[in-house]
């Protein structure tokens, strides 16, 4: 009676859970390889975020899987509504107020806020205290504020660069040509504070070449 019923239990289970996988590459005892796994699980989120972040299929899959669609204002600049410069500025205002966060105790503002404290580079050197790195953060994010607020409507530009920036508010890639224009005008003017920067620090060292060649002039 036992093995009858077994036998029975196995018919009813045939074909039942789903179905093997058709057409993969397999290890030697059968099991799917990571590789096809991994392929699987990009298809899926590929489809995933397509849906979700409105791509549909009017853009490729290289660029839904670029990492600047993994953001708002990633987003924005894959839309072609700003430019690299303008995307590369915005980048570093985000930086810039994680920096200033984390060095001054502050919590991150939103739990949406994309990878704040995933910071590349340095705070400065390994030498600095704690309270010197907190006072160059501090400066840096009162000059970027200030930057924003001496544009045209700097308010408003403000707040909307740093909803857009560091709060990663989705909404905002769908905002108006009025709106559209002020994220402009604040990365732009970002933007130009960076070529600025590298600009007087070019000078600097041409200065400090051209004195140097002139003392040695004196000295000779």
């Amino acid at each position: 009676m036992g093995g009858k019923a077994i036998k029975i239990k196995q018919r009813g289970n045939k074909g039942a859970g789903r179905p093997r996988k058709q057409n993969v590459e397999r290890y030697p005892s059968g099991d799917v390889k990571r590789s096809e796994t991994q392929r699987e699980a990009m298809s899926v989120a590929i489809e995933a975020r397509r849906r979700i972040d409105g791509w549909g299929t009017k853009v490729t899959d290289e660029t839904v899987k670029s990492p600047f669609a993994g953001y708002t204002l990633g987003r924005i600049f894959l839309d072609g509504k700003i430019t690299e410069e303008q995307r590369k500025a915005g980048d570093e205002y985000a930086e810039i107020h994680a920096r200033y966060r984390r060095l001054v105790g502050l919590p991150a503002p939103s739990a949406r806020a994309q990878s704040l404290f995933s910071i590349k580079g340095h705070d400065g050197d390994e030498n600095e205290t704690i309270t010197q790195k907190a006072r160059k953060a501090s400066n840096a994010m009162m000059e970027v504020e200030g930057v924003l607020l001496r544009c045209v409507d700097g308010p408003q530009i403000k707040q909307l660069i740093f909803n857009v920036s560091v709060m990663d508010y989705d909404h905002l890639r769908g905002v108006g040509e009025q709106q559209l224009l002020w994220i402009r005008r604040g990365l732009t003017a970002l933007a130009k504070r960076k070529q600025l920067q590298g600009a007087s620090k070019s000078d600097s060292w041409y200065i400090q070449q051209s004195e140097l060649r002139t003392d040695r002039s004196v000295t000779s």
